[in-house]
């Protein structure tokens, strides 16, 4: 369970659709997001990506998220937008009455990413497409200075505590032929490094870290979080850090 805040997360969502926005509009015009009528967004969160989407479609925009705190900052962020407070494994919603539906970071949080995409595919009309625009593979996390290797280890093993599944991105492809979808295809976000980051950035992705292995840190980790933490700052400093999570997408069209 996260101890971070709503306000906290709506910066790491902005911050995650940055890192995606080329593939995402690369896509949305692969499946003409412009002249869809009705686009739906499971696991919206505080609303980033309907942001977005008001702005590339001219249609209906809905989103749906299993956080209240999350809808509620998302209702502030957007009002008149219709919200929804459900779980993805069951959305409430008729067959056939999206146009497109996506999801972001999304899948390796649900129980049967399977069945999620299968709703996904059930609430979208024939000839549709179901979009999954961003889901980690944590299992090939590679990290330069190899000291720093160890941070994707514990990273790993603190989702899958949390109920995740950190190797969901290599599933994708096979996920969505397995809901029923045609045409199916699938990519991976490619990694490029030049500077440092901004240290708002920086702080971000150690205090996403830390609260992933809150509950699960020793005191020996401790000590090396902040020794690692350290090597890291340097790492960067000196224009030698790396670090890359495989992040893969697919999408798909009804049948």
């Amino acid at each position: 369970m996260t101890t971070l805040p709503s306000s906290f997360w709506h910066k790491r969502f902005t911050q995650q659709a940055h890192w995606t926005q080329n593939l995402r509009h690369y896509v949305y015009g692969l499946v003409n997001l412009a002249h869809a009528d009705r686009v739906l967004e499971v696991g919206c969160g505080t609303g980033v990506i309907l942001t977005e989407l008001i702005m590339q479609s001219h249609g209906g925009i809905y989103g749906l998220d299993i956080s209240t705190e999350h809808l509620d900052m998302a209702a502030i962020n957007l009002p008149g937008i219709p919200l929804a407070l459900g779980d993805a494994h069951v959305l409430p919603y008729s067959a056939g009455v999206f146009d497109i539906s996506i999801c972001h970071f999304l899948l390796l949080w649900v129980t049967d990413p399977v069945r999620v995409v299968s709703e996904l595919a059930r609430t979208t009309k024939p000839g549709g497409f179901v979009l999954a625009l961003a889901e980690p593979d944590y299992g090939g996390r590679i990290d330069y200075p190899p000291e720093l290797s160890i941070l994707g280890n514990w990273q790993q093993a603190a989702l899958t505590r949390q109920g995740a599944d950190p190797l969901l991105g290599r599933r994708l492809r096979a996920i969505f032929t397995q809901a029923g979808l045609t045409n199916v295809v699938a990519g991976l976000l490619g990694g490029q490094w030049s500077g440092k980051p901004s240290l708002d950035a920086w702080n971000m992705e150690w205090e996403v870290l830390q609260d992933d292995i809150h509950n699960t840190t020793q005191n020996n980790q401790t000590k090396e979080l902040t020794r690692l933490h350290t090597i890291d700052e340097q790492a960067w400093e000196q224009g030698e850090r790396v670090l890359f999570v495989p992040t893969f997408y697919a999408y798909g069209q009804l049948p």
